[in-house]
This record gives structure tokens, C-alpha cells and sequence, in this order.
């Protein structure tokens, strides 16, 4: 009976062993356990533009009124912080960030361009005349009207058509605001529409 008992828990013993060996040669050939941690998120790329406006954002606007030189010199600040010498990562250049296309049309050499501040503030005016110039029905017909709740005013509509051209903000009066339009940095008619309005640009004529 002894030697029964005896081989029964001999039993026993030599199949826990038996177990416990191929458990941990199993583990073995599994390798060792290694943390992952969680991959963070990646980062978005940073326009150098961007990037420039976030170094100098602490830069405050001057305190100017709403003629035509509150006009541009607020417009210069949203476009390049009022840098002559800006050039982004789109190759937009100067103080009002005007695209090589845009100084093709205007017959105006990019280099001598971003090297002469007297020109640049010529460019501008005679750009903003272009347009007013295109855009007269637009603004006789839309001025003092609201699209999606925007008050459309001359400067407005001008400060568009310099975002995103005359053509564009055309489109955007004539759709009652079902067409828009935005700049590679997101930027849409809509904000300078908005940001730029009711400024006094009488001095914009011919003359």
C-alpha cells in the first residue's frame, strides 16, 4: 500500500517537472518580453512663413486709422509683418507678398522687386487700382450688402482680390458666398472680407 502511494506521488512529481520544462523552453523560443511604448503623434510641417510668424508675433500693429494708409499698412502686417525683404516658402515676396505671377502680369522684375521699397508701395497701389478697376460692378452692386453675415465694403473686396484674386472674390459676390476661396496657408476670402473692411480707399483713382 506504502509503496503505492509512493509511486503515485512519484507520478506526480515527474509530470510537474515534465510541465515546467516545456514551459519555460517555450518561453525561451518566444525571446524575452520588450515594451513598446505608445508612437506619439507626428508633428505637422511648419511653413517657414509660419514659423517666421510665430517668432515675431509678439510684433504689435500700429495705431492707425482706416484711410488708405491704415489700409495697406494693416494689410502688410497680416502678409509678411511689413518685411520688405519677406520672401515665404512659396516664393510670395515683399512687403505685400506678391506672387511671380502676379509681377509677370505687372511687367515688374522680381529682383528689382524685392530690393526697392519705394517700388514695392508702387506696385501695390497701382495692383489695388487694377483691381478696383476690374472689380467697379462689384462694388457698386454688393457694397453695404451681408454674405454669410459679412458686411461687403470696398476694402473688403479689394483686400480679397489681393488674397486671392479678382476673379476669385468675383465668383464668391456673384455665388452669394456658396463659392469661397483659400491661400495655401488656409486663409479665406471670407477673413479679409471680414478683417479689412470699411476702410476709406478714395485716394485709389486714377490720379
Amino acid at each position: 500500500m506504502k509503496k503505492n502511494i509512493f509511486n503515485i506521488i512519484l507520478v506526480f512529481i515527474t509530470l510537474f517537472l515534465f510541465g515546467y520544462t516545456i514551459h519555460e523552453l517555450k518561453k525561451e523560443s518566444e525571446g524575452p518580453v520588450v515594451y513598446i511604448p505608445e508612437r506619439p503623434e507626428p508633428k505637422p510641417y511648419i511653413y517657414p512663413q509660419l514659423k517666421e510668424k510665430e517668432e515675431t508675433a509678439k510684433v504689435e500693429i500700429p495705431k492707425i486709422g482706416k484711410d488708405f494708409t491704415g489700409f495697406k499698412e494693416a494689410l502688410a502686417f497680416k502678409e509678411s509683418r511689413r518685411r520688405y525683404h519677406a520672401v515665404n516658402s512659396l516664393g510670395f515676396l515683399g512687403k505685400y507678398q506678391f506672387g511671380p505671377g502676379t509681377l509677370r502680369y505687372l511687367q515688374i522684375n522680381p529682383q528689382d522687386f524685392i530690393n526697392n521699397p519705394e517700388l514695392q508701395e508702387y506696385v501695390f497701389k497701382k495692383y489695388m487700382l487694377e483691381n478696383k478697376k476690374i472689380l467697379k460692378k462689384e462694388i457698386e452692386k454688393y457694397t453695404g450688402k451681408y454674405i454669410n453675415g459679412i458686411k461687403i465694403t470696398e476694402s473688403g473686396i479689394l483686400a480679397a482680390a489681393h488674397l486671392a484674386g479678382a476673379g476669385a472674390v468675383k465668383k464668391y459676390l456673384r455665388s452669394g458666398g456658396k463659392f469661397s476661396a483659400k491661400d495655401a496657408f488656409g486663409t479665406r476670402i471670407e477673413d479679409y472680407l471680414k478683417k479689412f473692411a470699411d476702410y476709406d480707399l478714395s485716394e485709389i483713382n486714377d490720379n
